[in-house]
C-alpha cells in the first residue's frame, strides 16, 4: 500500500459488471424505442396539416351553403379552413385534378365528365352527400308565345325558345346539354349564362331568356325564390324514370304537390324530375384524419331529412363516378373509431394511427422497466460496496508479517476520509454505516497490534477491549459515522 497515493474505487466485480452492462442496455432499448417512434411517425404521420382549401361553387349556390355548414364543424377541431367559390362543379373538378391549384376537396355533380389531362390527381370519393335535381324553369309569357299556353313535357317542344344553360365552368351546362341532346332539343337555342348566378335569375325575370336550367339542392336560396315568384314554371320531365335508366347518374324524383306552399297548393300537382348526385370528392392521398372529419362533418351537415331524403340517407357510400376512399370505406362500414367517444379528436386519432408501432414498443417496455429498479439498486449499493476492496486489501497487508502499521493506519484513515464524501438515499444509509463501522473494527485491531493484544475473531468485526481509537478520524468513527444522504 501507497499512503501518498490517493485511494480510487477499484474496478468492480459481478455486480459493477451486472451494472456496467445494464445501464448501458438500457440505455441503447431506450434510444432505439425513441427511434422507433421516430421513424414511425415519418411514415404513418398520426398529425395532419391543419390547412382545409374547398372548393365550393357560385356565390348563393348549393354548394356555397354546403361548405358554410362544414365551416364551423372543422374549425371547432382546430382545421383552418379557406372556402374558394368557383363556377360550378366542372371548374371545381378542374381545380381538384390540378395539385399547384391548392384545392384538396370540392363538391362535384354527377354526369360532369371531363377527360382527365396528363398527369392528374387521382382522385377519391367520400360519399354521396346531396340529390340535385335539374330545375327548368320557364316564364308563362313565353309559354304563351312560344306554345300557346301548352305547357310542354318533351324537351324537343323547347326548339327555338333561348335556354340559358349556365356558366361554361359549372355543372349544369354539360348536363343538361346530355340530356337535350337525348330528347332531341337543338343546341341553338342553349346559351351560356352569366358567371354570376344572380344575374342569370334576373336575366330569366326581366325576359332575356326563355327558360334557366339549374342544378342544385332545394335548399339553395335562388331556387327557392325561383320556386315563389310569380310567373315562373316549372318543366316537368314526363320521361325522368327513362333518363335514370339511360344515365346511371341520374335519379327519378316526384316533387310532391304542395311541398313548396302547403297554403297555396304550389305546385298544384306532383312534378316529376330527374336529379344527378353530389358528391364530396377529395385527393388520393388526403390525410386519413382529414378524411374522418370530413366525413363527421357531412354526417352533421348532410344528415338532415329534405324535400327529396330521409333523415340520415346522406351521406352514404354511392361514389358515383369514383371510386370510394378506403378510409371513408372503412368509416361507413364500421363508424368512427371507438377512442373519440372518449379521447379528444386528436389524440385518439394519435393512437389509432400508431398502435401498430405503440403495442410493439410496450411490449419492450415492461421488461425493462422490471429490470430498472434492480439495476439502479446495485448501482447506489455499488458506491458503497466497491470500497470494501480497499478495506480487504489493507487488512491482507496487516495480516502479512513484518506490517507497517503506521503506513496501514494511514491509508485506513484516509479510506476513512473517503467514505465520508460517498453520498447515497436514505434508504441506503444503512449500507453506508455497515461500511464505517467494518472501518472502526480495523483499526481498532491495529491498535491492539500496537498495544501488544489482538482482538478476537481477527475478522475485522470484534472490538477491542479496553482500547479508544485514536486521531481525528478515528475519534469520528466512535463517535458514529456520519455521511451525506
Amino acid at each position: 500500500m501507497n499512503p501518498g497515493r490517493p485511494l480510487n474505487p477499484p474496478p468492480g466485480r459481478w455486480r459493477m459488471a451486472l451494472v456496467n452492462a445494464g445501464l448501458p442496455m438500457v440505455a441503447l432499448l431506450l434510444a432505439a424505442a425513441a427511434a422507433l417512434l421516430w421513424g414511425a411517425w415519418r411514415v404513418l404521420e398520426p398529425t395532419p396539416e391543419k390547412r382545409l382549401v374547398i372548393a365550393t361553387g357560385p356565390e348563393q349556390g348549393a354548394y356555397d351553403e354546403f361548405a358554410r355548414r362544414y365551416l364551423p364543424l372543422l374549425q371547432a377541431q382546430g382545421i383552418t379552413v379557406e372556402l374558394r367559390r368557383t363556377q360550378g362543379a366542372a371548374e371545381n373538378l378542374a381545380l381538384l385534378r390540378d395539385r399547384a391549384s391548392g384545392v384538396q376537396v370540392a363538391f362535384l355533380q354527377g354526369g360532369v365528365d371531363l377527360p382527365a389531362p396528363a398527369g392528374a390527381l387521382p382522385l377519391v370519393s367520400l360519399g354521396s352527400v346531396a340529390l340535385e335535381p335539374l330545375w327548368l324553369f320557364y316564364r308563362e309569357d313565353s309559354l304563351k308565345r312560344m306554345r300557346q299556353g301548352v305547357p310542354p313535357d318533351k324537351l324537343a317542344q323547347m326548339a327555338g325558345w333561348r335556354i340559358d344553360t349556365g356558366p361554361p365552368g359549372g355543372g349544369s351546362g354539360p348536363l343538361f346539354r346530355r340530356i337535350a341532346a337525348a330528347q332531341g332539343l337543338p343546341e341553338a337555342g342553349l346559351v351560356p349564362g352569366d358567371p354570376t348566378a344572380v344575374n342569370r335569375v334576373v336575366e330569366l325575370i326581366q325576359g332575356r331568356v326563355d327558360a334557366l336550367a339549374l342544378v342544385s339542392s332545394p335548399e339553395a336560396p335562388l331556387v327557392q325564390y325561383l320556386l315563389n315568384t310569380p310567373g315562373m314554371r316549372l318543366f316537368h320531365f314526363a320521361q325522368a324514370e327513362a333518363h335514370a335508366r339511360r344515365f346511371p347518374f341520374l335519379q327519378a324524383l316526384v316533387l310532391p304537390r304542395g311541398l313548396v306552399d302547403l297554403a297555396l297548393d304550389r305546385p298544384h300537382q306532383d312534378v316529376p324530375m330527374v336529379a344527378a348526385t353530389a358528391s364530396l370528392v377529395t385527393h388520393a392521398d388526403l390525410h386519413p384524419a382529414l378524411v374522418q372529419l370530413l366525413f363527421q362533418a357531412a354526417r352533421q351537415a348532410h344528415g338532415q331529412a329534405g324535400w327529396f331524403n330521409r333523415a340520415g340517407e346522406f351521406p352514404n357510400p354511392e361514389a358515383g363516378e369514383w371510386p370510394l376512399s378506403p378510409e371513408a370505406e372503412r368509416l361507413y362500414r364500421n363508424g368512427p373509431p371507438w377512442l373519440q367517444r372518449y379521447l379528444p379528436f386528436w389524440l385518439a386519432n394519435f393512437i389509432d394511427r400508431m398502435w401498430i408501432v405503440l403495442l410493439p414498443l410496450a411490449a419492450v417496455l415492461l421488461p425493462l422497466s422490471r429490470i430498472v429498479p434492480p439495476l439502479v439498486t446495485l448501482r447506489l449499493r455499488s458506491r458503497v460496496y466497491r470500497w470494501y476492496a480497499n478495506l480487504r486489501a489493507i487488512e491482507r497487508v496487516f495480516d502479512a508479517p513484518g506490517a507497517d502499521l503506521p503506513a496501514l493506519r494511514a491509508e485506513l484513515e484516509k479510506l476513512d476520509l473517503q467514505t465520508e464524501q460517498i453520498g447515497v438515499p436514505l434508504s441506503f444509509t444503512h449500507e453506508l454505516y455497515d461500511l464505517r463501522a467494518h472501518i472502526h473494527g480495523v483499526r481498532k485491531r491495529m491498535q491492539a497490534r500496537a498495544a501488544g493484544t489482538e482482538v478476537a475473531g481477527g475478522d475485522g468485526t470484534a472490538e477491542a477491549s479496553g482500547t479508544q481509537p485514536v486521531g481525528p478520524a478515528a475519534q469520528r468513527a466512535s463517535a458514529g459515522p456520519t455521511t451525506r444522504p
